[in-house]
């Protein structure tokens, strides 16, 4: 289900300097990587995605649906999963009441919940730690608990701001798996740092700098920006250097 960000714009307090300015950009389904420098505003346009904050001009829908009115709102959030850069857990809970209790926030019933959070938990590969207080928990152990809340209501579409934050390569590797297996049935759009292995990912690559739009297409398109005699491993790196040092496409 398409996400759409019509003339957007978003500055924090009455008179803050806009993060984002008049933003046009349509996100299709599949998966999709968002590329930007610190200061870009990739977390404020997946905050403004996730309903968290409204923009103070323009309109944001998933498909036809805008979360404009608590019911609107509701079936907004139903339909989207949102995991903030820093996302906060209530420590004395275990890992299962945690997903059981997001899901129920997310409007599950507690049955559906608890049902949920098996499967959700198995995902991320945290079965062991099911039982276990969050506030036991590593760094790692944490983020792909967030993985697992984000996951535990099905929603159509994850948003996910630098997911793999604090994970080490083997937890890496079992989140690109995860990514795999979702395709075909939930859409994402993952806001990173990490420009490795997009092409085995993601189907489109967005860049925002100073809060405007400065590249959208494919990972061949973006690839093809690398300088012609950038080798073969590096050329997703040359590709986003050189986009950014540029100025304009």
């Amino acid at each position: 289900m398409p996400l759409h960000f019509e003339s957007c714009t978003f500055g924090y307090g009455r008179r803050g300097r806009p993060v984002l300015s008049e933003l046009d950009v349509s996100f299709a389904s599949g998966h999709t990587v968002l590329l930007g420098p610190n200061g870009a505003g990739k977390s404020t346009l997946l905050a403004l995605g996730a309903s968290a904050c409204a923009p103070r001009d323009g309109a944001v829908r998933l498909g036809r649906l805008r979360p404009v009115g608590r019911r609107a709102l509701r079936s907004y959030r139903r339909k989207v999963s949102w995991l903030p850069q820093q996302p906060r857990f209530l420590s004395g809970m275990t890992c299962r009441e945690h997903i059981a209790y997001v899901g129920w926030l997310k409007g599950m019933s507690e049955r559906e919940a608890w049902r949920a959070v098996p499967r959700a938990i198995e995902r991320v590969g945290l079965a062991e730690k099911a039982r276990d207080k969050v506030g036991t928990l590593s760094g790692g152990q944490r983020q792909r608990l967030a993985i697992a809340q984000a996951l535990v209501h099905d929603a159509q579409l994850l948003l996910l701001d630098e997911p793999t934050v604090g994970l080490d390569p083997l937890q890496r590797r079992r989140f690109l798996n995860l990514l795999h297996e979702l395709r075909g049935s939930v859409s994402v759009i993952v806001s990173t740092h990490d420009i490795t292995d997009l092409d085995q990912v993601f189907d489109e690559v967005v860049v925002v700098e100073s809060g405007a739009l400065r590249f959208q297409g494919t990972v061949a398109r973006f690839e093809s920006l690398a300088e012609a005699d950038c080798p073969p491993g590096r050329r997703l790196e040359s590709a986003y250097a050189g986009l950014l040092e540029a100025g304009e496409l």
